[in-house]
């Protein structure tokens, strides 16, 4: 069964001194590591990237202090799961200890199930130890945040991985009967990027994929290909979509062409991507360049109609020609600020001269009432009331400075006078 584990379970530190790449907290001295020697254990949490050792130092934390051990996860477990573990210490609390509660991706967690755990901290039903990918500042409900100790882990350095994976090929039972003599040590170090337990997978599968006792990169490369640092599932694809997002938003080609290849050698569906484009178009480039959306769109059809590999061609295109537009949010923004004011506002009364009139009833009511019809008028345009009273002196769309939307701004002047004023 042993041998069945994966790597980076088999080769797992069951002590401080055996954790490689934070001695920021596990070194002589360091606040986790007093706190293990004095027997006192808080609520903690572990905010750092995948594999960086969270899940580890709680196995720890827990072995040393000879406390009851439960994991539980943020996407998969709820206030039940929390509750069950409350009941039977309840049941057994005369017998030792407060149990140690692990909750991996507690981000996943909402505010109704972080207030569970919040009322176990308070009544001391439990210790928490929290582990997070995400800013806890975002994800984690302050009342929560302000009753745990918040470290964070660094991604693990090049040579504490080369460390690792030396003594992977040394001390693993499964690893060192293959004989490996040389293996390009560099290029697993450089896929890994930081995160240890991505490395020992690789390592586990090359040597056992290769089938001979050296190993260089051209070999690497073939067994590791479509396993790019990159998971649809995973925190990776939300990382990896976020930098192309803002490397289009931010003007920089360069960058959201690389980040769309990572994420096309990945394996993600270019359907995805091209919906991406499409909301990119509106929402960060929208009237600076109309002609965004309908790259965008023409994108998105096109790689619907010929899939990959060519759809390739047609993401660069459009993914290049948003990243080189000039940019402007003004539609964007002008939707948050009026869905802001009708919560404010709620369901004000539609003046009576925009109502439809379709029936004789309506009419007798005064609906369509002098309503102008812009078409009867040159330029096709007159001047009326078409928000709800008290609301008419009120903006939501401003104009931003580029050459298309300073034309706009010159238009709607012309048509409302004093409305779209720079200086207002």
């Amino acid at each position: 069964m042993e041998h069945q584990a994966p790597l980076p379970e088999r080769m797992r530190p069951q002590t401080l001194d055996e954790v490689v790449g934070q001695e920021h907290l596990t070194a002589p001295g360091s606040v986790l590591r007093r706190m293990l020697e004095s027997g006192q254990v808080f609520s903690l949490l572990f905010w750092g990237p995948p594999g960086t050792g969270k899940t580890t130092l709680a196995q720890i934390i827990a072995r040393e202090t000879g406390r009851p051990f439960h994991i539980l996860s943020g996407a998969r477990s709820g206030v039940k799961d929390i509750k069950e573990i409350v009941k039977h210490y309840e049941k057994n609390k005369l017998f030792g200890q407060q149990p140690l509660v692990f909750l991996d991706e507690m981000h996943r967690f909402n505010k109704t199930q972080q207030d569970a755990l919040l009322e176990g901290i308070e009544k001391g039903q439990f210790v928490l130890i929290g582990a997070t990918t995400e800013n806890p500042g975002f994800e984690i409900n302050n009342a929560l945040l302000s009753r745990m100790h918040t470290f964070v882990l660094q991604p693990i350095d090049n040579e504490s991985l080369r460390k690792l994976l030396r003594r992977a090929m040394n001390e693993d039972r499964v690893l060192r009967t293959k004989n490996i003599r040389r293996i390009d040590e560099d290029f697993l170090i450089h896929y890994a990027g930081g995160d240890a337990r991505r490395l020992l997978n690789a390592l586990e599968l090359v040597v056992l994929t290769a089938g001979k006792e050296e190993i260089d990169r051209e070999d690497i490369e073939k067994i590791l290909h479509k396993h790019l640092a990159y998971d649809r599932q995973g925190d990776w694809h939300y990382e990896v979509i976020s930098a192309f997002i803002k490397s289009v938003r931010g003007s920089d080609p360069d960058a959201a062409v690389y980040w769309l290849a990572r994420m096309l050698e990945a394996g993600e569906k270019p359907e995805f991507i091209a919906r991406r484009l499409i909301i990119l178009a509106a929402e960060d480039i929208g009237l600076a360049n109309p002609n965004a959306l309908l790259m965008a769109n023409a994108a998105f059809d096109a790689v619907n109609k010929i899939g990959m590999p060519e759809a390739r061609i047609v993401l660069a295109e459009a993914t290049v020609y948003l990243a080189a537009s000039p940019k402007s949010n003004s539609a964007y923004l002008s939707i948050n600020r009026a869905q802001q004011k009708v919560r404010e506002t709620g369901n004000l009364p539609v003046p009576l001269h925009l109502r439809n009139a379709s029936s004789s009833f309506n009419k007798k009511r005064g609906y369509g009432k002098d309503y102008r019809y812009p078409h009867d008028f040159p330029g096709n345009f007159v001047r009326q009331t078409y928000l709800p009273e008290n609301l008419e002196h009120i903006r939501f769309y401003e104009p931003a400075s580029h050459a298309h939307e300073a034309r706009l701004r010159e238009r709607l002047e012309k048509w409302w006078p004093g409305k779209y004023q720079k200086d207002q």
